[in-house]
């Protein structure tokens, strides 16, 4: 009993941190799709060029995923997390000063605006990971899908804040100015992650996962795991449109203006920031009453399959009011399943979860690489109505595909 009490209030101030990191990592990202309206001018580029710059960073965060968790599996969440915000603050000011870099007289301002947008994805591969292996260490069975939802649920709070807060900089300074203020904040946090975290219970025992080695043949031949790794592709692909279009959308498509639409474009990221520890709690809750697989495979269908239909009416209506509505609703349902999806990663096995959540989220950075530059496409051939229908139809297709995953599947620790 004594160990439970004393190590509660630490779990939840280590909860508290990662929601906090998470607020910064998705501020960095964001940031670029409100600057981008003045960006995209100032250097002459085209929405195809910023598709590009896009892409870049998903393709650097999603290439380092698998060894972002190890990491975290060998070294521990604090050293890991400290290390990353600083290296990602570091980016987000190389953002702002591109066109001034040696680089970009070699391969042009875009070019080296790709290139340092990858390596800010490099940085931030390491944020979800670690923070499922940190929820894994400090939180018990039947609260980890709660724990990972309030971690990831910072992801709201950092994203709503970014377009209205962006704009308003943007438009009383100069679209530079996000980008230093964005890193302000993450070394501030990282400065907190450093003195307030640790990777050790009060009683002194390690809560890391150690030089355990990784059980790849276990892992390749997991139905369980690829089937979530695409359906998590799946939500990947949908998500990468609100963190890179959505601003731009109500901007550009629906007519609203640069300081309106910073607002409106909150709606999404707030939804989040409430259904993504609601969607966490309510698995874990669901637990001892359908058993594990078919709590997660319950919240796992239902929030991808509304997230569907909810962009698919958004996408179709003409009030400019339901359109919003319907779409930030269907960001939240698309989150409320990602407690599910990362509690799935630690039921399969506690001692490789950083590693196996590296692998599922690749996944869905894989759908984030494609998402960024396909859906410019297909709204320049097709219409924007048809863009968002395609990211619909994938999102029932993610919702679909956890029929054949199995918590259950333990694998050999």
């Amino acid at each position: 009993m004594g160990d439970g009490i004393t190590t509660t209030r630490p779990r939840w101030g280590i909860l508290a941190l990662l929601f906090a990191i998470s607020g910064v990592t998705y501020m960095d990202r964001v940031n670029i799709s409100v600057t981008a309206r003045q960006m995209m001018p100032a250097y002459g580029m085209t929405d195809q060029d910023m598709g590009y710059v896009f892409s870049a960073f998903v393709f650097g965060y999603a290439l380092c995923q698998i060894p972002g968790g190890r990491l975290g599996d060998r070294w521990g969440a604090r050293v890991v997390l400290a290390c990353a915000l600083v290296w990602w603050s570091l980016c987000t000011v190389l953002s702002a000063v591109v066109a001034t870099l040696p680089l970009a007289s070699l391969v042009g301002t875009v070019g080296a605006l790709v290139l340092v947008r990858f390596l800010l994805g490099v940085g931030e591969s390491v944020a979800l990971p670690n923070f499922n292996r940190a929820v894994a260490d400090w939180m018990p069975p039947g609260r980890r899908g709660l724990g990972i939802g309030i971690a990831i649920g910072g992801i709201g709070i950092g994203a709503a804040i970014t377009p209205p807060l962006a704009s308003w900089v943007m438009v009383n300074y100069h679209w530079q100015s996000v980008f230093y203020l964005s890193a302000a904040m993450g070394l501030v946090v990282a400065v907190f992650w450093v003195l307030c975290s640790r990777d050790r219970l009060p009683a002194g025992r390690s809560v890391t996962g150690g030089a355990a080695a990784i059980p790849w043949r276990h892992i390749l031949r997991s139905r369980s795991l690829w089937w979530l790794v695409g359906s998590y592709a799946c939500l990947g692909y949908v998500a990468y449109i609100y963190m890179s279009w959505f601003y731009l959308y109500l901007v550009n498509v629906r007519g609203i203006d640069l300081l309106r639409g910073g607002w409106l474009a909150a709606g999404p990221f707030l939804a989040i920031l409430l259904f993504c520890p609601l969607g966490g709690w309510v698995t874990d809750y669901l637990v001892p009453l359908l058993g594990l697989r078919k709590a997660r495979l319950s919240i796992g269908m239902l929030g991808m399959a509304l997230a569907g239909g909810l962009i698919a009416i958004g996408a179709w209506v003409e009030s400019q009011t339901l359109a919003i509505v319907c779409l930030s609703l269907g960001a939240g349902w698309l989150y409320f399943t990602v407690g599910a999806y990362w509690s799935v990663t630690t039921d399969l096995s506690k001692t490789h979860a950083g590693t196996l959540s590296g692998v599922m989220n690749t996944g869905a950075n894989v759908g984030g690489i494609i998402s960024p530059s396909l859906t410019p496409w297909l709204a320049d051939h097709f219409g924007w109505t048809a863009s968002l229908l395609v990211a619909a139809g994938i999102a029932f297709c993610g919702g679909l595909m956890w029929m054949n995953v199995d918590p259950a599947e333990r694998m050999r620790e």
